[in-house]
C-alpha cells in the first residue's frame, strides 16, 4: 500500500468516526426534543425553585455571628440561589439523559453499535455530547428568568456562563453514564442517580453560603465540622461558585480553582465512563 493510500484510508476512517458521532449526537438531542415530560420538568424545575425557595426564603437569608445579625453576602436570597438552579437544571438533565445508556441496552440498539466500524470512544462520546447539548439547552431557560431574579446579565457574562455549564453538563453526563455502566434496570438507575445527584447538590453551597469574612476556627464553630469537610472536598462547590462568580460577581474560591476543577472532573469522569464502556 502506498502512503497516499494509507492517508485516504485514515481520512476515510475518520470521517466514518465523525460521521457516526454526529448521528449519535443527533438521535440524543432529538430523543430528548421529543419527550415533553423531560421539557415540561426542565422548564417547570427552575420556575419552582426560584419562585418558591429565593423568594420565600428571601427575608430569611441572614446569618448571625457573635450576636450580630448581618447580611451572610451583599445579595438576596433569589440572587444567591440562582447560579445553583441553573446547576441543579443541568445535572438533573445530564443525568436523565443518560438513562438512555440503560435504554439502548435494553432494547438492543447498543449491541448493533458495537458491531459497527465505529470506536467504542466514538459510540460513548456521541452519547456524552449529545447529553450536554440537552442539558446545556435546559440551563439555558433557567438564564431566561435571569432579568426577573435582577441579575444584570451582560453578553460577555453570558458566554462564560454557557463555557461553564457546558464543562459541568459534560461532566455530569460522563458520572450518568458511570452509573448506567452500573446499574441495569430504569427503577435502579432512578433511585441510585437521585441518591448521588442530591447530596452532592445540597451540599455544594448552592442553597447556602459559607460565611467568607470568618477564619477557618470560625467556621468550624458557626458550621459542623463534617459539614465544612463535605461542602470543602465536593467538586460541584467550585462549580456552582464559578458560576456564581460569572453571573453575580460573587465568589469564595479563586475562579481558575472552579473552572480547573470542573474540567478536571470532567476528564475524569469521561474516563472512567470509558474504561467502563471498554469492558462492556
Amino acid at each position: 500500500m502506498s502512503r497516499g493510500d494509507g492517508a485516504g484510508v485514515r481520512r476515510s476512517w475518520l470521517a466514518a468516526q465523525l460521521g457516526g458521532l454526529y448521528g449519535l449526537w443527533l438521535r440524543e438531542v432529538i430523543r430528548a426534543i421529543r419527550d415533553r415530560g423531560q421539557l415540561i420538568g426542565g422548564a417547570s424545575r427552575p420556575i419552582l425553585w426560584v419562585l418558591i425557595l429565593g423568594i420565600g426564603l428571601n427575608p430569611y437569608f441572614r446569618g448571625e455571628v457573635y450576636g450580630q445579625a448581618s447580611f451572610v453576602v451583599p445579595f438576596t436570597y433569589l440572587q444567591f440561589i440562582f447560579p445553583g438552579v441553573v446547576a441543579l437544571n443541568v445535572m438533573f438533565t445530564s443525568v436523565q439523559s443518560a438513562v438512555s445508556v440503560v435504554w439502548d441496552r435494553q432494547f438492543g440498539f447498543m449491541r448493533e453499535v458495537l458491531t459497527s466500524p465505529l470506536s467504542r470512544t466514538t459510540i460513548l462520546l456521541g452519547k456524552i455530547l449529545g447529553g450536554s447539548t440537552v442539558a446545556l439547552m435546559h440551563g439555558c431557560l433557567v438564564l431566561l428568568l435571569a432579568r426577573f431574579a435582577d441579575i444584570p446579565l451582560t453578553i460577555l457574562g453570558a458566554v462564560q456562563a454557557l463555557g461553564l455549564m457546558a464543562i459541568l453538563s459534560f461532566a455530569v453526563t460522563s458520572l450518568g453514564v458511570v452509573i448506567a455502566n452500573r446499574i441495569r434496570t430504569f427503577e435502579g438507575f432512578g433511585v441510585f442517580s437521585n441518591a448521588v445527584i442530591m447530596p452532592l447538590y445540597f451540599t455544594s453551597s448552592s442553597m447556602f453560603p459559607l460565611d467568607p469574612s470568618l477564619s477557618k476556627d470560625q467556621t468550624y464553630v458557626t458550621y459542623p465540622e463534617w459539614l465544612v469537610t463535605i461542602v470543602t472536598y465536593n467538586p460541584l462547590t467550585y462549580a456552582v461558585d464559578a458560576l456564581r462568580g460569572v453571573l453575580i460577581g460573587y465568589h469564595q474560591f479563586p475562579m481558575w480553582m472552579g473552572i480547573g476543577v470542573v474540567v478536571a472532573a470532567a476528564v475524569i469522569l469521561f474516563s472512567i465512563a470509558l474504561y467502563d464502556f471498554g469492558r462492556a
